[in-house]
């Protein structure tokens, strides 16, 4: 994009997404948030790669949009790299052990091996965004996945919180 924007003059803007969770995803797509939401509502056991130490970071989903569009309204010159994604960093175990009580499920967490290429920790440095955009996420990982697995039970009847009275 960098090359592309220098050979024919436009503006361009770069932002790396980070892991990314709300209403509206697929609930088959393979993330951690989705599987666990799935596994934890159907009673299926959760399944955890690893022991669960490892961790992730999760930005719900109006965070990223608000980020986004902050950016798209930022000053030509600046055109990034800049990361978009909450650094509060859970374990993964964590994260299964949220959901599942969220959930209200007795579902069982079972651990499989570990993938040799699965990072350890990640985990987003937003101080670009925060310093250049004035950008943090806002929604919390539990408040995040309450709507999240609202929509899931029952994605016909979910209104956007924005569109809330």
């Amino acid at each position: 994009m960098l090359e592309y924007a220098r050979k024919f003059g436009i503006e361009i803007k770069v932002v790396r997404i980070f892991n990314t969770y709300g209403p509206r995803m697929d609930p088959g797509d393979g993330r951690i948030v989705s599987n666990f939401i799935m596994q934890a509502l159907k009673g299926e056991p959760i399944t955890i790669f690893g022991d669960g130490s490892q961790t992730r970071s999760f930005c719900y989903v109006d965070d990223l949009v608000e980020g986004l569009i902050r950016m798209a309204r930022s000053e030509p010159a600046f055109t990034g790299p800049v990361n978009i994604g909450n650094p509060n960093e859970f374990t993964v175990r964590e994260a299964a052990e949220i959901i599942r009580t969220t959930v209200g499920s007795s579902s069982p967490i079972e651990y499989r091996p570990l993938p040799s290429d699965d990072p350890k920790k990640r985990k987003p440095d937003i101080r670009l965004a925060e310093s250049v955009l004035g950008w943090r996420p806002k929604v919390p990982f539990r408040e995040g996945v309450t709507r999240t697995i609202a929509y899931f039970r029952d994605p016909d009847s979910w209104v956007p919180e924005a569109c809330r009275s």
